[in-house]
């Protein structure tokens, strides 16, 4: 997903600063422009990694651009990957024939996981086939 982000441009002495306006207390760094993608996926992956907060919805950049707290730099869109970010669980409930629990209890023991982390890795799995 895009989300604005404001970068702070840096000079021989100083990386390149990147400002997250929808993660407050988030920031990235890198020393070439090329390397800040890497540096931005990074830092989300990392402020997000316990998975109690909720990912916001990016704030629409003419939001953005008029405050004053942001100058000097210059406003990038990012394309964050947020299938990398832990997000907090959700509850669900669904109905399954009996039979496919039984397997899916038995797959998930084997590899030592809950059926909720066996569930949550097949549909990944076969949504990346797709």
């Amino acid at each position: 997903m895009l989300y604005p982000l404001y970068v702070h441009i840096g000079d021989a002495k100083h990386a390149h600063g990147v400002s997250f306006p929808d993660f407050p207390g988030c920031f990235a760094a890198a020393d070439e422009w090329e390397d800040l993608p890497r540096a931005v996926q990074e830092a989300v992956e990392a402020h997000f990694a316990d998975g109690d907060e909720m990912v916001p919805e990016p704030t629409p950049l003419e939001q953005l651009v008029p405050n004053p707290e942001y100058n000097g730099g210059v406003w990038m869109l990012f394309d964050v990957d947020l299938s990398r970010i832990n997000s907090r669980a959700i509850r669900l409930n669904i109905s399954l024939p009996e039979r496919l629990v039984q397997q899916i209890d038995e797959a998930a023991r084997v590899r030592r996981m809950s059926r909720s982390a066996f569930l949550a890795l097949a549909a990944e799995h076969e949504m990346a086939g797709h």
